[in-house]
């Protein structure tokens, strides 16, 4: 008896978005008895975890066809295909294409090559294939992937390639069949979001984008917008911020340090007083407007002093829902090379990070109570504010609509109402 694909995902909300797409290419060439590991580039950890995880689901499905693709795929293939567990190795551009499918397909066993992955950088085109939401009530849309920009730190533009937009009318056209869906938010997602745009006739920032979609699909009741570089904030997004309702007041920043030294060292492109000012001038175009952000810990080279400057940026931009990521070296960057910080140290200063997080988290969550909040209900007991803060409920609310609750109480990590 055959039996459908089975799909794992590591990493980034792109790679789980890509997973949705790559179930319909599979579904439609009729790939059967396969497992499908779509893998995460970012760290060594990545890697070595969906080794791991590979070689479990061997043991376990001992006549599956296992296919690996993602992005550790592409930066180091040669890695997969010296694993005896597998059988097929694709690359991120090849595995967003039907033909990649078809050659998998039953009738195509032994026939397909064992190793599908070509030059990332040559590819001038993404989403080739588009999907019609993902997620039960909350639909994301990829509008760009790739980077032009070299951190110091970041493996992934070599396993994206460079930086691709997606034309507006294609996003709208989109979004416009997700709100007839029944879809009542939708997020724009990418690589380095806020290069939308670099790379089309005319060079459109993003903000034209954000205001394009809103006129254009008027039933869109919510937009969100993923994470995005500060720096490169447009004018034009700075005014959707300031006018439109229906763009979510939460921000995910790509601030990664608080340190001028480290920024440099990262080869970022901002310092610590323009993430600072771009969160003031959002907050008071947008008064409930709330941050997250991605910071490192334990960057090489980073002493106690410089490490204090990101600790402090936590309450300097205002910052809320904090990613922290403790340092680790990744083969083929040139931070690898760098200097490095014990290890000791590293877990020491992202705890310190995470509980200024939880903090601000805190006096966020006690800012809500006795408030009337706008959520969108992801199952029959929670939803999400327009801040994106978790709502639960006591009793069935209904799934995938919009209301309005007063907040009671919370737990430290959810609301309840």
């Amino acid at each position: 008896m055959t039996k459908p694909p089975i799909f794992e995902t590591f990493g980034c909300r792109l790679n789980a978005y890509e997973t949705e797409a790559m179930k319909e290419l599979a579904e439609a060439a009729g790939v059967e008895d396969a497992i499908v590991v779509n893998t995460c580039a970012v760290t060594a950890e990545a890697v070595r975890k969906a080794r791991q995880d590979i070689r479990r689901m061997r043991r376990d499905n001992p006549n599956a066809k296992i296919i690996v693709t993602g992005c550790a795929a592409q930066t180091e293939p040669e890695t997969f295909a010296a694993m005896a567990e597998v059988d097929h190795v694709v690359g991120n551009s090849e595995k967003m294409q039907a033909e990649t499918w078809k050659g998998f397909a039953p009738d195509l066993i032994g026939q397909t090559e064992r190793v599908i992955v070509d030059d990332i950088m040559s590819v001038t085109e993404t989403a080739g294939h588009l999907i019609d939401g993902f997620g039960r009530h909350r639909a994301y849309v990829q509008v760009q992937n790739g980077c032009d920009h070299r951190c110091t730190f970041c493996i992934i533009p070599y396993g994206r390639g460079n930086s691709r937009s997606v034309p507006a009318g294609v996003v709208v056209d989109q979004i416009k069949r997700l709100v007839d869906r029944g879809f009542n938010e939708v997020v724009l997602t990418g690589v380095d979001l806020t290069s939308w745009g670099d790379d089309l006739p005319g060079t459109p920032p993003l903000g034209d984008l954000v205001r394009r979609i809103l006129k254009l699909v008027p039933d869109l009741p919510r937009l969100r917008i993923s994470s995005i570089d500060s720096i490169e904030a447009d004018p034009a997004l700075m005014e959707a911020i300031a006018t439109e309702p229906r763009l979510m007041p939460h921000l995910h920043l790509s601030l990664q340090a608080g340190d001028d030294m480290i920024l440099k060292r990262m080869k970022r492109r901002h310092l610590r007083d323009d993430a600072i000012r771009f969160c003031e001038e959002a907050l008071k175009l947008r008064p409930d407007m709330i941050y997250g952000a991605d910071i490192i810990a334990g960057f090489p080279t980073e002493t106690e002093e410089m490490f204090e400057n990101s600790l402090k940026l936590v309450e300097e931009c205002q910052l809320t829902w904090l990613h922290v990521f403790p340092y680790s070296p990744r083969p083929g960057t040139p931070a690898a090379k760098m200097p490095q910080v014990r290890g000791p140290a590293i877990k020491d200063r992202a705890a310190r990070l995470r509980a200024a997080g939880d903090l601000r988290v805190q006096a966020h969550l006690d800012a809500q109570v006795g408030r009337d909040q706008v959520i969108l209900m992801e199952g029959p007991r929670m939803g999400r504010t327009e801040q994106f803060a978790e709502v639960r409920f006591d009793r069935d609310m209904p799934e995938g609509q919009i209301i309005t609750a007063r907040i009671s109480s919370h737990d430290g990590k959810s609301l309840f109402a």
